[in-house]
């Protein structure tokens, strides 16, 4: 079923106003006057220190959006931090409605997605979001995003999760939802890991912890991502991010598959978790 109307909320910070106009004119641009209805909730603007306002008023925001039966698809706006903050006060609230909408985000979001995963939502992906729009060429982004919303094209896909039963995740945000009620059970999944802004030292404990998890150790295996803005340390670490992945790998057992096309820019991908 096509998608007429998208809520976007914002579950960690805000977006500025210009973001709005920009996304609404891509989807203008898409699909003329059969373009959907992209509801930003008054929410994505709030500021609250570092968060779109309190963890309530984002909690209350997402519970609104996800349980208005007209509203299609819940797109979150964009990353930071603060989705972990109100997934337990979040997931309780969810109904039928919620359950039935197609969930997009990435980065942060993954906190939310995974957690909604877990729960037994079948409708989530990993993907480019409205924030995405500020980077520099950002449109495809969010063009990849609205094909994938409107009309679950599978040109907007990950080429790999085409055929593969996959998830995408940021390593640090699946590396915090393991050992919490929220981690998902990824047994015989391909799972992507994606990290941005990280020391080489804090990527290689990131990976120890998600592969030491005898759950995680149940994926049929792990497809690496792009790993930006590797932050320097003083001191160097010695091996790059891809020999970090299969140095953990070959400790664990998990098979290394190869590459992922997600990351955080503005070749990131869709990943329907579970296959598309």
């Amino acid at each position: 079923m096509k998608t007429t109307r998208i809520g976007v909320v914002a579950p960690s910070c805000p977006i500025d106003g210009d973001v709005v106009d920009r996304v609404t004119a891509r989807a203008q641009a898409l699909y003329g006057e059969s373009a959907p209805e992209i509801r930003f909730h008054p929410q994505c603007f709030l500021t609250h220190g570092h968060f779109a306002g309190d963890d309530e008023a984002r909690a209350k925001a997402l519970v609104e959006y996800a349980s208005d039966p007209e509203i299609d698809a819940i797109w979150f706006a964009r990353g930071g931090y603060g989705s972990c903050r109100v997934v337990e006060t979040t997931l309780p609230r969810l109904g039928d409605a919620a359950r039935a909408k197609q969930w997009l985000g990435y980065s942060d979001a993954g906190s939310l997605l995974g957690a909604l995963y877990a729960a037994g939502f079948a409708n989530v992906a990993h993907g480019p979001m409205p924030a995405d729009i500020r980077r520099d060429g950002g449109e495809a982004a969010v063009d990849r995003a609205l094909d994938w919303l409107v009309e679950r094209s599978t040109d907007a896909l990950e080429p790999n999760a085409a055929r593969e039963r996959a998830v995408a995740f940021n390593m640090t945000i699946l590396s915090n939802l393991i050992g919490t009620p929220f981690q998902p059970d990824l047994t015989d999944h391909v799972l992507m890991l994606e990290e941005v802004s990280e020391h080489h030292y804090r990527i290689d404990r990131t990976l120890f912890h998600i592969t030491s998890d005898p759950a995680i150790r149940r994926v049929a295996g792990i497809r690496l991502g792009r790993v930006s803005d590797v932050i320097e340390n003083d001191r160097s670490f010695g091996y790059e991010v891809d020999e970090i992945v299969a140095h953990w790998c070959a400790v664990s057992g998990i098979p290394l598959l190869g590459t992922a096309n997600i990351g955080h820019d503005v070749e990131n991908r869709v990943v329907p978790f579970g296959g598309a």
